[in-house]
């Protein structure tokens, strides 16, 4: 047996250890070809929009290149960390320190390329499938069509390969520093009983709870002062609570009899101590990756969010029209949502603004208030003369001019009127506040209108699906400011996120699966010890089903631990998120969270069987 041969034994011998280091990076290598695949696609090298797409794709494709580069070479740690015995006992039967460091480079080098091969080859069976989903995410008017990506396979495949090489060469000149003594004894050095420092402890809750609090509690614009102090206060409270605050709670636990001594919790409690201080750095990795991935994609879906609600807020028309030369431009609109068979309801009036305290305001007749309502079924209102109301915008509220619902309107007749009562209203086409007066009073205004703007509205009853057809074509005939379109805008709005929501989903999932990743390397580095501890306990009359309860416990607490910490800190930054533009982000929140919380059950109940599958059978 040659020493290649020797190197290639050693890893399908540690295929279990290895499988999730080399599906994890095949995964990550799968991505980034997609990736190149999209920014060397020939379709997206035209227009600006999708060279937009494309120069996304190649700064995503590099964000995870340089994150593959730190994931990978973490992982070569854990598996280094759990071979120190299995080194120190090849170096007893002759082996050198540099043929060691020669075998550890060959085996990643080994599994680096098979998985570089493994996730291109994967990144081209799916290649189709992804395109045609691309299509319909990034709303690409047209079609991505297979092609054979022969400059994303070199780029991909020589970009891999020089990555395992530098992290080889790394990890092998570490090794250096090895002490045969210390590989001998492996982790079996005595680690003395974990305790927490009552002041750490302190700080740690206090970190948190300040960090917390200034999240919740500013608004506006002062999120975004008060981010990166908050942002550093919790990755330091997150730290001090894996290293302090969890083995303090785990001590207080173990001094109350009634529960330290219930059924099997003694074997969970007297290990867990230990477990969360060797995890510690571990478990706060996977909490900060997490929450990266959490509040990327919650961002991302929550800015869209806001951005399409504003739009359809401050739009509560299918379509209108606001401008000078009404006749020509309304008819050319009505011949057009005809000719796409769009039938609409249609109201038109002046707008006239009016000089009050400086300040041009719209002031509107009951009628015309009246009939806009109705378009939108808000309800109509009914004004005795004299009386005068104010509308305020009924939506979020960011920059509205302020009026005093004081100020008074003088009419021919000498009588003024004043606002008497406040009303919250989307019927016209104003996010500042007007006034609405009876018809017969609005004939007596002493002044004339400062200003008067034509305005008609469109609320589609049936042929909605034509809507973003006749307005595409409308938009190239009409001013841009004159012509509002809800559905024509909300799919604009859609179509420029689309590339960034596309990139940040794919980040935040290779980051997720990485954390993931992470917390499997953990739970298979202590797997041999365990079992030995198990089987030990087994024969003091541990059960099956005993065994198997204590197993999912600990494993439920290694895999939710960090992740339960995330989905806090990525629920506090959603809610910053949701002061800082003044709209509810619950909905987005949830979806997002959810739905990573579900993929981490799933990949836990994956762990969990056959992790306790090999127990069971190591102790029976």
């Amino acid at each position: 047996m040659t020493f290649r041969q020797f190197a290639f034994n050693n890893v399908t011998r540690n295929k279990r250890l290895y499988a999730a280091y080399f599906l994890s990076s095949l995964f990550t290598v799968m991505v980034f070809f997609t990736f190149a695949i999209f920014a060397f696609h020939p379709v997206l090298s035209g227009d600006e929009m999708n060279g937009n797409v494309t120069s996304g794709m190649y700064i995503s494709a590099w964000i995870i290149y340089v994150f593959s580069f730190f994931f990978i070479l973490y992982s070569m740690s854990s598996f280094l960390q759990s071979r120190k015995k299995e080194f120190g006992l090849l170096m007893l039967q002759g082996m050198t320190s540099k043929q060691i460091r020669l075998m550890v480079f060959l085996e990643n080098m080994l599994i680096g390329f098979f998985a570089t091969l493994g996730g291109i080859l994967l990144g081209l069976v799916f290649a189709k499938g992804i395109l045609l989903l691309a299509e319909n995410v990034l709303i690409i008017d047209e079609r991505l069509h297979f092609y054979l990506p022969i400059q994303a396979m070199i780029l991909s495949f020589f970009s891999f390969i020089l990555l395992f090489f530098c992290i080889s060469l790394f990890v092998s000149y570490v090794l250096r520093s090895k002490k045969l003594i210390d590989l001998i004894k492996g982790n079996k050095k005595s680690k003395g009983e974990p305790k927490a420092n009552l002041f750490l402890t302190i700080i740690a809750v206090s970190l948190l709870g300040i960090g917390y609090a200034v999240a919740l509690m500013v608004k506006g614009v002062v999120v975004i002062t008060v981010m990166v102090p908050v942002i550093l206060l919790v990755i330091a409270g997150t730290y001090l609570m894996f290293t302090q605050l969890s083995v303090f709670v785990i001590g207080r636990l173990k001094k109350k009899e009634s529960f330290f001594w219930y059924k099997t919790n003694m074997l969970l409690f007297s290990d867990l101590a230990f477990r969360m201080k060797d995890n510690a750095r571990t478990f706060f990795m996977v909490s900060i990756v997490s929450t990266i991935a959490f509040c990327a994609i919650g961002t991302l879906f929550g800015f869209q969010a806001w951005s399409t609600s504003g739009t359809k807020i401050t739009n509560p028309n299918s379509i209108t029209y606001r401008g000078q030369n009404a006749d020509v431009e309304v008819a050319l609109i009505n011949k057009t949502l005809q000719k796409h068979n769009i039938v609409a309801k249609e109201e038109q009036m002046m707008l006239s603004y009016f000089e009050v305290e400086g300040e041009k305001i719209v002031i509107a007749k009951q009628s015309d208030y009246n009939h806009f309502a109705k378009l939108i079924d808000e309800e109509i209102i009914n004004l005795q003369e004299g009386q005068m109301i104010t509308v305020e915008f009924e939506g979020f509220s960011f920059g509205q001019m302020n009026i005093d619902r004081n100020e008074s309107v003088k009419l021919n007749s000498g009588d003024i009127l004043k606002s008497t009562e406040v009303i919250y209203s989307r019927a016209l086409p104003s996010t500042d506040p007007y006034y609405v007066v009876s018809d017969e009073d609005f004939e007596q205004i002493s002044t004339e209108p400062a200003d008067e703007v034509y305005f008609h509205a469109w609320q589609v009853t049936s042929g909605k699906e034509n809507v973003i057809e006749a307005s595409e074509k409308l938009q190239q005939n009409l001013k841009p400011y004159e012509f509002t379109s809800v559905d024509y805008d909300v799919y604009q709005i859609n179509k420029s996120y689309a590339p960034i929501l596309f990139v940040g989903l794919f980040i935040g999932i290779v980051f997720f699966i990485s954390a993931g990743s992470f917390l499997y390397f953990r739970l298979y580095m202590d797997l041999d010890e365990d079992k030995q501890k198990f089987k030990s306990i087994s024969k003091m009359g541990l059960s099956e089903k005993e065994l198997k309860k204590v197993l999912t416990k600990q494993t439920a607490i290694l895999f939710f631990a960090p992740i339960i910490v995330a989905l806090i800190h990525g629920a506090v930054a959603l809610t910053a998120l949701s002061n800082f533009f003044s709209f509810n982000l619950f909905k987005e929140s949830v979806g997002v969270l959810g739905v990573f919380f579900i993929i981490q059950v799933v990949y836990y109940f994956i762990v969990r069987f056959f992790y306790s599958k090999q127990f069971i059978a190591s102790v029976q």
